[in-house]
């Protein structure tokens, strides 16, 4: 059977496509040589474990270590069950171990540890097996971040007891697999503040783990290897990636691992399944529009959380595009980062990828797009064209009637005028149009561009909002928008100015349209 791209569970080279796990993280070698223990976080669907599992299956084919991939989840509802909680781990690392290891390098059966204190069990056991295994064992320990509370701070005293008894007495090397980085567990997420002073009574140390020697995240691919993983198809099959195509995938993931395979899944699955077809950006497009649209699982997943308060926390001020009103906590920057829904970069927080960076608002506006009073057939034109002119109208319009119902329904209620405005475009632009969007905190102002490609229209439109005070933001946009225009290689744009003010007119008042002129282009100034 052909080889496939891969969007769920662990790859592997005989049935998926797919790159070298270890060359995004190179220093793995030598921390095993070194005995380290050692952590590491990315976010979800990155290639954590597929780094590890095949890592661990190296490691043992070599012959020098007895290596294991083993996995925390079932331990996941074990909160405060310490009993509960290191039985599952145990249990895991036993389970793994015969899948992966021959029988004379497998840890001993579980059962007879049962009758050690839940507080020993674990160290005990995995004495057991290091001192009875012909070779330096090594263990990868996935997802330890779904164990929490009492339960986890067990499973991280019982590691660092056994710490000084490598490699004869205990694991040779240990890495810790999750989400987030060690000093982020949940054991600070419990509702005992005990649970804190506890580490830090028994450690010495806030940090759960302080006997890591190194704390690494795994990389996104970079544009060269996307490259190379969609060529693997190529090599394969013949249907080739055109360079626009290529380039158009990289940007719109920005290499995050599952989002590369999801998008190359569905373009040569469903948009273009002949081989003898190259894939084009249009095909890029409309997979990027149907993975959208479908939310697999781990958009879904990313989704489901946007109403933690940690997250809105972080995740309102960049899609408002201003910065709080009171500073975020850093480990709630440190959370969502660590999801890989936003990421650091020069001009600060920022979403994550284009596509986050368009499923987030339409997440956020899913309830409110399905009550729009818009019917997105009206407003193409007899020769396929969009009729811009009358999305205009209907849509203020439609905020003199309905604003102040639809606001009230937005959670995310400092970015509510903006949401609420992208759901209506987005409404009249589906099946035929698409709408880039660029927004980061602190920038003021949401740029959209409205591309309608039946007949090559693109319009720009720049959202901005007046808040008690503050100056009227008009001169402002026109110049941002200007540099928005001339970008695009436009000839004319809309500003639309949502007032916020106390003392702003009501709704069914507003609607002040005027022209201007910037460098030259024609500007519309909407107020609403």
């Amino acid at each position: 059977m052909a080889r496939f791209f891969n969007t769920a569970g662990v790859c592997e080279p005989e049935d998926h496509y797919m790159l070298p796990s270890e060359r995004r993280l190179p220093d793995l070698r030598a921390l095993v040589d070194q005995k380290a223990y050692f952590v590491v976080h990315a976010p979800r669907q990155s290639g954590k474990s597929t780094c590890f599992h095949h890592l661990a299956r190296t490691l043992t084919a070599e012959g020098r270590y007895a290596a294991t991939l083993a996995t925390c989840e079932t331990g996941r509802t074990a909160v405060d069950d310490v009993d509960a909680g290191v039985n599952a781990v145990i249990h895991s690392i036993a389970l793994d171990a015969k899948l992966d290891l021959p029988e004379e390098l497998r840890p001993a059966d579980p059962a007879p540890f049962h009758d050690v204190p839940p507080e020993m069990r674990l160290r005990t056991y995995l004495e057991d097996w290091c001192q009875r295994c012909p070779r330096p064992v090594v263990i990868f320990l996935d997802e330890v971040d779904a164990l929490f509370g009492k339960s986890l701070l067990t499973v991280l005293q019982q590691l660092r007891a056994g710490y000084r008894g490598r490699p004869q007495g205990f694991p040779h090397t240990m890495a810790l697999i999750g989400l987030r980085d060690v000093r982020d567990y949940r054991v600070r997420e419990t509702s005992e503040d005990s649970v804190v002073q506890e580490l830090k009574a028994v450690l010495g140390t806030s940090s759960p783990f302080n006997i890591k020697v190194a704390s690494l995240t795994l990389r996104n691919f970079n544009a060269e290897e996307v490259a190379e993983l969609y060529e693997q198809h190529t090599a394969e099959t013949g249907q080739a990636f055109d360079k626009e195509a290529l380039e158009l995938a990289w940007g719109l993931t920005r290499g995050q691992p599952w989002l590369v395979n999801a998008l190359a899944r569905q373009v040569v699955m469903e948009e273009a399944p002949d081989r003898s077809t190259m894939v084009m950006a249009k095909h890029i497009e409309k997979a990027k529009e149907a993975l959208i649209l479908r939310r697999d699982t781990h958009i879904d997943s990313l989704i489901h959380r946007l109403q933690e308060a940690r997250i809105r926390r972080v995740i309102e001020p960049i899609v408002a595009t201003e910065y709080p009103d009171e500073n975020i906590p850093a480990d709630d920057v440190a959370f969502v980062v660590d999801l890989g829904l936003v990421a650091r970069g020069p001009a600060g927080l920022a979403m994550a990828n284009p596509i986050y960076r368009e499923v987030i608002p339409r997440a956020l506006t899913s309830v409110a797009d399905l009550l729009l009073p818009v019917d997105e057939h009206v407003y193409v034109r007899d020769d396929g064209g969009l009729d811009f002119e009358r999305l205009l109208d209907d849509f203020v319009a439609f905020w003199r009637e309905h604003a102040e119902s639809f606001l009230k329904r937005q959670p995310y209620s400092e970015a509510a005028a903006q949401l609420v405005c992208m759901a209506f475009l987005q409404r009249v632009v589906n099946g035929g149009g698409y709408i880039d969007r660029e927004y980061a905190v602190g920038s003021g102002r949401v740029d959209l561009c409205l591309r309608w490609p039946a007949t090559r229209q693109r319009y720009a439109i720049e959202l901005k909002v007046w808040r008690d005070g503050r100056p009227d933001p008009e001169e402002k946009g026109l110049a941002q928008l200007g540099a928005y225009i001339e970008r695009l290689s436009l000839d004319e744009g809309t500003l639309v100015i949502f007032d916020q003010r106390e003392e702003a007119l009501p709704f069914a008042e507003r609607g002040g349209r005027e022209e201007r002129t910037v460098d030259g282009r024609r500007v519309l100034v909407l107020r609403l």
